[in-house]
């Protein structure tokens, strides 16, 4: 884990500024991050973990509207 570790003091680049409904989050992104994630041996994901795996995504990415972002 040290090397996902959070360094304290290190500039983020993530979360943009949310630029509208999932401007950036295509489903070629989604695909791609589930292909890498069955490369390495995760099991294929099914339609409710897409979602789940497409709102994860913009979690990171963007960030909340409700935060008036």
């Amino acid at each position: 884990m040290s090397g996902t570790a959070f360094r304290s003091g290190a500039e983020r680049s993530y979360p943009l500024p949310h630029a509208g409904p999932e401007a950036l989050l295509t489903e070629p992104l989604v695909n791609s991050a589930a292909a890498v994630l069955v490369g390495y041996g995760y099991p294929r994901l099914t339609g409710p973990d897409r979602a789940a795996l497409k709102s994860a995504l913009v979690a990171f990415l963007y960030e909340s509207q409700e935060n008036g972002s």
